[in-house]
């Protein structure tokens, strides 16, 4: 409630929160448009594969040349300017930046972001939350060990859904179930980048002018964005998935009540404490009016007829029984909103979402027919689309992780919607980002429990 007053102090005091950022794209640059907006808080270096493009990313969000025009790290954390280059281990290596905003977007490298930041004791925002998806139970142990902080990004989805489940269950309502909206029909999880704009109502000439990158957002049209969301809310905050993961049930805000119940009592639960992605559609394809494709949501359950009655008296929308409510946010506003985790952490030494088991998992099912020998192209491609799993089934069949199907090559045949295997593919055991998937699974299920 007092961060912002909070950051006034560090300002006054000239001790601002000292970050650095790696990746200036599209989530970085919405950031980095906030930051000189912010009291108490010094961007201190920015690492990126482009320096020219981090660059011109500073230029287009409005920042004047000479807050990052050639200097060195040292140069600018003396002279509270900004520091841009490609060398990501200079930057989490300096010993005056605190905390790491990782946003390249790309898992692999992320893990090994991450990694390199907690051995230099530097907190980190973990923009990349397929990083989060493929080994976030492992990142945050590790983080702990290193006494430091591991946080999932504010202003993303995935951390707007934990705030609500923790303001549900702060106030001391049980959490039927939470998750987010989208635009979603069943066919959606064959699109391609080739069919992506079609879905979208954009022409590919429009999505050219607007510089979108269609493999991206095919990646959230698919499936495959919601089901790596939907892991890494389930392994912060103890909610768990349906056995055959996200339903997309149709769904209006003001029928979430009515439509997050268990199926029992009429509504589409499979059981309390679930995950789900509510569409914006109906299967039709018809608009839902008052939808809530951007936002995210929360339904709790008011225990006592006196605690109803509440509901019932300062107008609350409910189930037919007044059980069971809803609270929501209609959007959210991406990351433009990620300085609530860098004051969270620098501040208060608190988390924005963090995982604290493996109850999920993100895992690669095939779009079509895959040959042997095909390499896979990863999330928004394809080859593969994400689907949610409980952690436990995953780890018996041996899924692949959606976050390392990507440029490898596969080694069997698989048929259009199979979930693929370890077994089906040539990995790396080497890479790190798979040593460390590898030790998060016997870290957190022991052989005896995954055979079981």
């Amino acid at each position: 409630m007092n961060l912002y007053a909070k950051l006034q102090e560090r300002e006054a005091q000239s001790k601002p929160l000292r970050v650095g950022i790696i990746g200036a794209g599209k989530f970085g640059a919405m950031y980095i448009a906030q930051v000189p907006r912010t009291p108490g808080v010094h961007l201190a270096g920015i690492a990126d594969l482009s320096p020219a493009n981090a660059r011109a990313s500073l230029e287009r969000v409005g920042w004047k040349a000479e807050q990052y025009a050639a200097v060195s790290l040292d140069a600018a954390l003396k002279e509270r300017r900004t520091h841009v280059s490609d060398d990501w281990h200079a930057l989490v290596a300096h010993p005056a930046v605190e905390i790491v905003v990782e946003a390249t977007g790309n898992p692999i490298a992320a893990v090994e972001h991450a990694l390199a930041a907690f051995r230099n004791g530097k907190h980190v925002v973990m923009v990349t939350v397929e990083a989060d998806a493929l080994c976030g139970p492992l990142l945050a142990k590790k983080a702990r060990e290193a006494g430091v902080v591991y946080s999932l990004a504010y202003g993303d989805q995935p951390a707007i859904i934990c705030d609500l489940v923790d303001w549900a269950r702060a106030a001391g309502f049980p959490v039927v179930a939470a998750g987010r909206g989208h635009k979603w029909l069943p066919h959606f999880a064959q699109s391609t980048p080739e069919t992506v704009w079609g879905y979208y109502g954009l022409t590919p000439e429009q999505a050219r002018v607007g510089g979108l990158n269609p493999k991206m957002f095919n990646s959230f049209l698919d499936g495959s964005k919601p089901a790596i969301e939907a892991t890494a809310v389930c392994n912060a905050t103890g909610l768990t998935p349906a056995p055959e993961g996200l339903a997309y049930p149709p769904a209006s805000i003001e029928d979430l009540p009515m439509v997050m119940r268990p199926k029992p009592e009429g509504g589409q639960l499979h059981h309390k404490g679930q995950i789900e992605v509510v569409s914006s559609l109906d299967r039709d394809g018809q608009a839902i009016p008052y939808d809530i494709r951007f936002g995210v949501w929360v339904v709790f359950e008011g225990e006592s007829d006196y605690i109803r009655r509440c509901f019932m008296e300062y107008g609350v929308r409910t189930d037919p029984s007044g059980r069971y409510a809803a609270m929501y946010k209609r959007w959210h506003l991406i990351g433009l909103e990620v300085g609530i985790s860098v004051a969270s952490i620098g501040l208060r030494g608190e988390p924005t979402g963090c995982a604290t088991g493996f109850r999920a998992d993100a895992v690669a099912s095939a779009k079509r027919d895959l040959k042997a020998g095909e390499i896979l192209d990863g999330e928004g491609g394809y080859t593969v689309v994400g689907r949610l799993m409980p952690a436990a089934d995953s780890l018996r069949a041996g899924a692949l992780p959606l976050g390392l199907a990507q440029q490898v090559k596969l080694v069997n045949p698989v048929k259009a919607g199979r979930v693929l295997c370890w077994a089906d593919v040539a990995h790396d055991s080497g890479a790190e980002a798979v040593r460390v998937r590898r030790e998060m699974e016997s870290a957190f299920f022991s052989p005896k429990q995954r055979a079981a």
